[in-house]
């Protein structure tokens, strides 16, 4: 006979993200920054780095939900760099 342990402990922490991701759902907030100024762009990075922690601090040890805020802070980062990217390379074609 196969025993399977650690289900329960499992399920528990699927039920813990279910109400992470809940928190994480629709209009997290919004940000604003000068596509031309990297200070500006930084700090509207740590702005949407705060607002995710926010917002999942109360779940941060689940094991589900910290590997998951991380992912979604670095694509933020990402789109929010590409954005001030490419309003500098239309900026400049304009010019």
């Amino acid at each position: 006979m196969l025993k399977i342990t650690g289900l329960d402990k499992l399920q528990k922490e699927l039920k813990v993200a279910q109400l992470a991701l809940s928190e994480l759902d629709g209009n997290l907030g919004a940000v604003h920054f000068a596509p031309q100024d990297p200070a500006s762009i930084e700090n509207a990075i740590q702005k949407i780095n705060q607002i995710v922690d926010e917002r999942v601090s109360q779940y941060s040890s689940n094991s589900i939900i910290g590997p998951l805020a991380e992912q979604m802070k670095q694509a933020y980062r990402e789109n929010l760099i590409q954005k001030a990217t490419e309003f500098r390379i239309k900026n400049n074609e304009e010019n």
